[in-house]
């Protein structure tokens, strides 16, 4: 469906033609526009790397200070806060690049 960088909707999953690639949930936390930003990023940085990441956004406040969340936008990754703040594309594909799979 998509091949270049863009902003990722919420439930979309990033590589979703590999089946065979290991399958990540992530939540991202912060304002629409930072988010926006982050997401194509995001998908800038991993879509050439080995594995699946499905995206849910989550704009609330009170929901962020509840999960934890101290910098806006924030990655969380399968429950666990991952990256946070709007990161270089190069930091986000080494942070990727670092996962056990």
């Amino acid at each position: 469906m998509y091949e270049s960088c863009h902003s990722m909707k919420d439930g979309e999953i990033l590589n979703l033609k590999y089946p065979e690639y290991p399958l990540y949930h992530a939540v991202l936390y912060g304002d629409k526009v930072s988010t926006a930003k982050f997401s194509k990023r995001l998908s800038c940085a991993i879509k050439h790397l080995p594995l699946r990441v499905q995206f849910h956004y989550v704009y609330s406040t009170q929901k962020a200070v509840e999960a934890g969340i101290q910098k806006d936008p924030t990655l969380v990754l399968e429950g666990e806060i991952f990256l946070e703040g709007l990161l270089p594309a190069e930091e986000i594909t080494e942070a990727f690049e670092k996962l056990d799979r």
